[in-house]
């Protein structure tokens, strides 16, 4: 758990992922999941097409970012990192359960502890 702001998530999985790689994970074993506006770079991705978006996770070569609404189309990766950056709270507790199921090793959530920690059922 990396206690962060909604507004401020986004930030916080950015630099969860950097901290990854920087200790030797590799690109391809991390997804990025988030529950509200679409991650910049997922964003970016789709402009040019689905079809070349999850082309790039099929690959599994580079860090994939999704909207959670999307993650039951994701394959799952060593690292699941969440940025819970707003949407409904009774899909946050959905979001957690979808990221849990894709994480093969380590899941990773950015955001609010007191809206987080209930949705994954403990204090973490």
């Amino acid at each position: 758990m990396i206690p962060a702001p909604v507004g401020g998530a986004l930030d916080a999985a950015d630099e969860a992922v950097d901290l990854l790689l920087d200790s030797g994970r590799a690109p391809g074993e991390i997804l990025v999941l988030t529950t509200g506006d679409p991650h910049p770079w997922a964003a970016h991705e789709l402009s040019f097409g689905e079809s070349a978006y999850w082309a790039q996770q099929d690959a599994g070569d580079d860090v994939f970012f999704a909207h959670v609404s999307n993650a039951q189309r994701c394959k799952g990766r060593s690292v699941v990192v969440v940025a819970v950056n707003g949407g409904a709270e009774d899909g946050i507790a959905g979001a957690l359960a979808a990221a849990r199921q894709r994480a093969g090793a380590l899941l990773i959530v950015c955001g609010v502890p007191e809206q987080v920690n209930p949705a994954l059922g403990a204090g973490v």
